[in-house]
């Protein structure tokens, strides 16, 4: 059976799920993973949003699948990963996340 990716909704076909990294548990609110509610991810976008997002910023705005969706700094990033059938691309931590790590 296949996966759906919460955030860009692709399908993850079953023979893909082989790769146990493929589909990615993401807590809505990080940092506190006890009683953190979680949705699954797709790899690429797992990593995206930890590359655009702090944690400070996922745990005050961002706590939603929906949210994360609807997010501007997504928006380019969600247009082109539909398109593709990619588990594994490169992710450049941004700037706006460095200077406040």
């Amino acid at each position: 059976m296949s996966t759906v990716c919460a955030l860009c909704r692709r399908r993850i076909p079953t023979e893909r799920l082989a790769d146990p990294q493929a589909v990615q548990e993401h807590h809505l609110r990080p940092e506190r993973r006890a009683e953190s509610a979680t949705v699954l991810l797709c790899r690429p976008c797992h990593k995206q949003v930890h590359a655009l997002f702090t944690n400070e910023e996922l745990r005050e705005g961002f706590d939603t699948a929906e949210k994360l969706r609807d997010a501007d700094r997504l928006a380019d990033y969600l247009a082109w990963i539909r398109g593709t059938e990619h588990l594994n691309i490169d992710v450049d931590t941004s700037q706006h996340v460095r200077g406040r790590r």
